[in-house]
Order: structure tokens, then sequence, then C-alpha cells
């Protein structure tokens, strides 16, 4: 893995990335990786644990991801380099068993993102077609599926994904979020907004204000994941050391702040028992409709959101197939991940296998949603993707405190010592048991069947390496055995 992670994104003999990225076009870059899914399909989940006081978890989710952005900035400006967690994690422990685990926690945060994405499709289906299809049904499940299937098929066929077409579709994302806003303010205008509800806590389960909010901020961090993904960019910006710190933030900001506009509209308008209720549609289908009910607002928003999510789960579903094929490449796991199509040109192998893994949880989790018990499909695949990066993020967070007695030559971002204690505490506390509802638990096996896979494809890749540097020894020798007889040694002491 050490291989993967302290290059400097050059390869020998090739050259390096060209650096495109200004200012702007990363700040595009962040907000649109940051929009998309969580806030579109988690809104009324949010709402369920908390009541009315749905904007608090995204506010706490706000800071909590900001404590984690500033350590990100003074490790991306400090290394300038792509590969992110993986990169510092492997500076600051050297242990290429960790590295992996991290690397491979990505992989699997962007599939489980991916599978949210493809139950959040079919719900905007489900809503945009009027097909009235139960939460859990055979149905949306063959929707979903199906959505995946055509995911895997793009992505086999090969998506050339310039920065100027993710400026068109984080345009067309952040469309759909300012069109809530303006009919929240438009209802304003009509007296039909409610804004006293924003302000009445409601915990199903007879929580207390403190544990109610933390387990809706472990929903509403999946919301603002994806600014770790900027730091992949680095060697593709033009001045990442200047740029990251004020661009990561603005764009945190942003996002932020249209994230508890959002969540204020859909609790002023929507009574928080029909935001949670599946059967009346998405959260934010409902909210658009109700705010603008003589409008065709709510005709259109759920094609806006099933393309919001579809560039979500596309993006995901790239970067995870693209990562194992990276990490097959470098020898941390079994080489035939890495195969590649002789036509298209892509890894198919690791195509195939996160495809298959998405298949699997989407299934899952379709079918407990069929219970009574269940958490939402949507809830427990987004809060699975949040519990795997609050995981990732708190050894980033320690992996900061390790690499500040390693000093570099350039000058770089420094953020403020407590900061990343209290982010790595903070992230810690919110992947815990205690953070998370009875619904929410069902995350924890899910992510520990998604480990485990890694921890079993890192002990065969260590084994079939072992054999391959057996066999390379053994053939190594028989060269040196022929050598020498050639030489007119025949004594096998003389070999000696």
């Amino acid at each position: 893995m050490s291989q993967v992670v302290e290059q400097t994104g050059t390869h020998e003999g090739q050259p390096p990335l060209k650096r495109v990225m200004g200012s702007r076009l990363l700040l595009l870059f962040i907000v649109g990786d940051i929009l998309g899914t969580g806030v579109y399909a988690l809104t009324g989940q949010v709402a369920g644990e908390v009541g009315g006081a749905a904007w608090a978890p995204f506010l706490v989710a706000f800071v909590v991801a900001t404590l984690t952005a500033l350590s990100y900035l003074e490790l991306v400006t400090k290394y300038p380099q792509a590969a992110g967690a993986a990169l510092y994690t492997h500076k600051a422990f050297g242990i290429h068993f960790v590295t992996f685990i991290v690397a491979f926690t990505v992989m699997c945060s962007g599939i489980t993102s991916a599978s949210t994405a493809s139950n959040a499709f079919a719900g905007f289906i489900n809503d945009g077609l009027d097909l009235d299809l139960n939460p859990g049904s055979t149905g949306l499940l063959a929707i979903a599926l199906g959505f995946m299937a055509v995911v895997a098929a793009v992505n086999f066929r090969g998506v050339g994904e310039s920065v100027k077409a993710n400026v068109v579709l984080t345009l067309v994302e952040l469309s759909g979020l300012l069109l809530i806003i303006f009919i929240g303010l438009f209802a304003v205008t009509q007296g039909n907004a409610d804004f006293s509800r924003v302000v009445i806590f409601e915990s199903p389960d007879e929580k207390s204000t403190f544990f109610a909010i933390t387990a809706a901020t472990s929903l509403a961090f999946f919301a603002m994941v994806g600014f770790e993904d900027s730091v992949n960019m680095a060697e593709e910006c033009k001045d990442p050391v200047r740029h990251f710190p004020r661009v990561m933030l603005t764009g945190l900001g942003i996002t932020g702040v249209i994230y508890i506009l959002v969540a204020i509209t859909a609790v002023a308008l929507v009574p928080v028992g029909d935001l949670t209720d599946p059967s009346k549609g998405s959260a934010l289908t409902q909210v658009v409709a109700a705010g603008a009910p003589g409008l065709p607002f709510g005709t259109i928003f759920p094609f806006i959101g099933m393309f919001a999510v579809a560039n979500s789960a596309l993006i995901n579903m790239l970067m995870a197939s693209r990562l194992l094929y990276g990490m097959a490449k470098q020898q941390v796991l079994p080489p035939f991940f890495a195969n590649v199509h002789p036509f298209r040109r892509t890894p198919w192998v690791s195509i195939l296998v996160t495809t298959a893994i998405s298949f699997g949880l989407i299934v899952y989790v379709v079918r407990a949603n069929a219970t009574e018990e269940g958490a939402s499909a949507i809830g427990l695949l987004g809060g699975t993707t949040a519990l795997l990066l609050l995981c990732v993020f708190s050894v980033v967070n320690v992996a900061l405190l390790v690499l500040r007695r390693q000093p570099v030559e350039h000058k770089h971002f420094r953020t403020w010592l407590p900061l990343p204690i209290l982010g790595a505490l903070s992230c810690l506390y919110l992947a815990g048991p205690w953070a998370r509802s009875e619904a929410q638990q069902g995350q924890y096996p899910i992510a520990g069947v998604l480990i485990g896979i890694g921890v079993v494809l890192s002990a065969l890749t260590w084994a079939v390496n072992r054999w391959i540097r057996h066999r390379a020894t053994r053939f190594s020798d028989v060269e040196e055995l022929e050598e020498i007889r050639e030489d007119g040694l025949h004594d096998p002491d003389d070999v000696r």
C-alpha cells in the first residue's frame, strides 16, 4: 500500500496530472459533491427523530464536519497529493493493514452511498409517475435494482466525467434545493407556513433532547459528507495550498446554510407526521406540493430529485470500482480485481464486484423495510455511509496529531491544535451505538459485514502475494543453478 499512498500522483515514465482546477471550479466541485442524496432523501428521517427541530441535527453535523474539514485542510496543504485518507493514515502510522482498511472503508462508503441513492431514485420514480408502490414492495425493489444495473452498465461502458460537466450537474442539483427555499418564501407571503413548528422538539422514543439530536445527527451527517473527496483532486488544482482552505470552508458554509433553510422550510410547510410517512411520498416532494399547490413544481421536483441522486450514485460507483482496481494494481488486493476489459478498457471485475455488493445491500435493506420493526432502506444505508466515514474521519484527525511532529519545507494551513482532538472525539461519539435509535442499530451488522469482507480480502491478498514471491524465489534459484552448471560446477557442495 505504500506505493499507493507515497507517490505524488505520477508513476515512473508517466506525466503528471494536468492542473486545470482554479478556485471557482474547485468550489463547484466541493458544493456538488456535498449536495445530493443526503438532504433529498433523509430530511423526513431526520425530522422523525427530533420533530420540528429538524434543522438542529443539520447544524450539529455541519459543525462536526467543519472540525474534520480543518484537519483535512492542514493535511492536504501539507501533502498536496491524491489518495486522501489512505495517504494520511500511511504517513502517520506506516501500518499497511491499517492503511488498507481505511482505503477499503472509504470504498465501502461509496457503495453504501450509491445504494442509498438507488433507493431514493426508486422513491422519486414512485412520486413522479404516481405508481403508488408501498415501501418495501417488490416493485420498489425492482426499480432500485434496475437503476443500479443501469449505473453498472454506464460504469462498464466508460464515463469521461469532466469538471465542466460536474458544473452543470451541480447547478441542476442546487436548483432543486433553491426551489424548496423559494417555495418556503412564497408560502410565507401566502400565509401557508407555520414557523412555530421549528422550535417544537418531539422524540418518538421519549429520549432526552441531547440523545435525540445526536441520533438525528448521525443521519444528517450523511448529507455533509463529500468534502473529503475533494482532496483527491489536489494534484489537478492550480494552487492547492492557497485555494483549498478558503474554498473548502466556503463550500461547507454554503451547503450548511442551504440544508438548514431546507429543513426549516420542510417543517414549516408539512406536519412532521406527514414528512415521516413514506406512503405520502418523499419529504421534499410533499414540501413542494404543500408550498405551491397551484404551480407545476410538484410535478417537476421528483425528476430533479431523480437527477440529483442518479448523479450521486454514478460518481460513488465510479469511485468504488476504480479504488478497488487501484488497490489490486498495487498488490493490496488479489490481482484479478485489476482485470480490464479489452474493448471498453474499464475494470470490469471490480465493477461487477462492487455492483454485486450494492445489490446485496439493496435487497437486504428493502426487505428489512418491509417489516414493521425495520428502519427505512434509505435511513439504514445513509446511516451506514455516515458510520463508515465517521470512523475514517476519527482516524484522519488522529493522524493529523501524529503528523504534527513531521514538518515540511513549504508553508501550509495549520488548524488550532484542540480542534482535531475535538473532531476525533465528536466523530467517535457519533459512531457509537449510543448515538443511534433502536431502528438505526442495523447499521452495525451491515458495516461489520463490509469490513469483514475487507479483512478476508486482505488475508487472501497476503496469501496470494506470498505464493507469488515463493514461486519467484524458486524460479530464481533454478536459474542460478543452471548458470552454475554452465560454468562447470556440478558438485552440490560447490553450489552451496
